[in-house]
């Protein structure tokens, strides 16, 4: 046994995002010193489908921010469509998807992630802002905290555990991984896809239904939001992104509206915001636990396919399962016990609430980029059976039905 340590935090998590603030509430709930580090200013726009599943009001529920985001005038979604390129369909109602509601939400990033940051702050939670961490403490093979930039100046802060909650970039990771603090470039290289999220007026899209629409080499998402705007993030190859000259407005008409649907729904759509762009290096698990101190959340765990619309639940589920993980054992890592415990169970937690339906991810992305003619065929071929959609929704997801009655039970 090592000697009782003398960190000044439990727990350091860098990201403000979904991931990082809902694991941080979480320990803070229960008694847990919370650092969060985040680098922009609240609100900030995020490029994301802004898809709220009904799942993830559960976990509004149990974090105690569920008023706020029901005031953040946010829309119902009833429905998600999925369009074949020529214009078949699919529909995937929102209350076949376990939850609280029968309902999922169209709410902007800036909107839900400044309402969860508020929550953190109410919970104890020490927040720094317009901070950026610059590399890990390592000290014995083992992370140990981290050296923040803020104002010009660099400081250390030291915890138990630090957690990466980055995003797609693992920031913190990816310095495990490379030794170096400026893996962007390369990350760049490496990508074959291009994501774009936009808001817009005039979209004509359903009412209350998330629209997808799959074309040759990606798929993109319409949805609502607050203030009668509509979110559209779609995927394409960087192929076809190179090929016109890495313009959105190009991108978006030649190769999203060569969908039927698309071209119909964003005719006469008008922007309402700055685009925003970032190159995908792939999909799937990374590690959950990438150095003995360090831990992932969210996408900084794994990426799931954007089109399941499971990503933010992917989020606020691996903040869960990672402060479960802590909590169990804060108190044998204040007395000098190793790190290697939480790492096991970390580890195994993750693979059984996600390696299932990461795998069937992995199929149904095969699937999404599959040439038209055989999507055209699948939504066909779905369309025949309610049962098959309603199993395949589910696929993506685990029902969370036992653990919201644990909630209400409690509330």
């Amino acid at each position: 046994m090592n000697p009782p340590t003398c960190e000044t935090h439990d727990a350091i998590i860098v990201g403000g995002g979904p991931a990082g603030t809902s694991t941080a509430i979480r320990l803070a709930m229960h008694g847990a010193r919370v650092l969060l580090v985040e680098q922009k200013t609240f609100p900030r726009p995020k490029l994301c489908g802004e898809f709220i599943s009904p799942e993830c009001l559960t976990h509004f529920a149990r974090l105690g921010v569920m008023d706020q985001m029901s005031a953040a005038g946010g829309k119902e979604v009833t429905e998600t469509v999925f369009y074949a390129r020529g214009g078949s369909r699919v529909v995937m109602p929102s209350e076949w998807l376990p939850g609280r509601s029968h309902t999922a939400l169209g709410l902007s990033r800036a909107e839900m992630d400044q309402r969860l940051l508020t929550r953190a702050r109410a919970a104890g939670v020490e927040v720094l802002e317009e901070a950026q961490a610059k590399s890990l403490i390592v000290e014995g093979g083992q992370a140990r905290g981290v050296r923040v930039r803020i104002g010009g100046e660099e400081e250390s802060r030291r915890a138990l555990i630090t957690i990466d909650a980055t995003g797609r970039l693992r920031a913190l990771a990816r310095r495990i991984d490379s030794g170096t603090s400026a893996p962007e470039r390369a990350v760049n290289k490496r990508a074959t896809l291009v994501a774009f999220k936009a808001h817009f007026e005039n979209a004509q899209g359903g009412e209350r239904a998330c629209e997808i629409y799959f074309y040759r080499g990606g798929y993109g998402g319409l949805s609502v939001v607050e203030n009668n705007r509509s979110n559209l993030c779609f995927i394409a190859s960087a192929r076809d992104v190179r090929a016109r000259g890495g313009d959105a407005w190009r991108v978006m008409r030649e190769v999203v509206m060569s969908n039927r649907r698309a071209a119909e729904a964003l005719r006469g759509a008008r922007l309402s915001s700055p685009w925003l762009s970032v190159a995908l290096e792939q999909f799937g698990r990374r590690a959950p636990v990438p150095v003995r101190g360090l831990i992932a959340v969210g996408d900084a765990a794994s990426f799931i396919d954007p089109f399941t619309g499971s990503g933010m639940l992917m989020a606020l589920e691996s903040g869960e399962v990672a402060a479960e993980t802590i909590l169990r054992h804060l108190p044998s890592l204040h007395q000098g016990d190793s790190f290697d415990a939480l790492s096991r169970d970390y580890n195994a937690l993750y693979d059984k609430r996600f390696g299932a339906r990461l795998r069937v991810c992995a199929w149904l992305r095969r699937a999404a980029f599959a040439p038209p003619a055989i999507i055209e065929a699948a939504i066909f071929t779905l369309g025949t059976s309610a049962r098959a959609r309603r199993m395949l929704a589910r696929a993506t997801r685990r029902d969370d039905s036992s653990g919201e009655r644990e909630a209400l039970s409690r509330s």
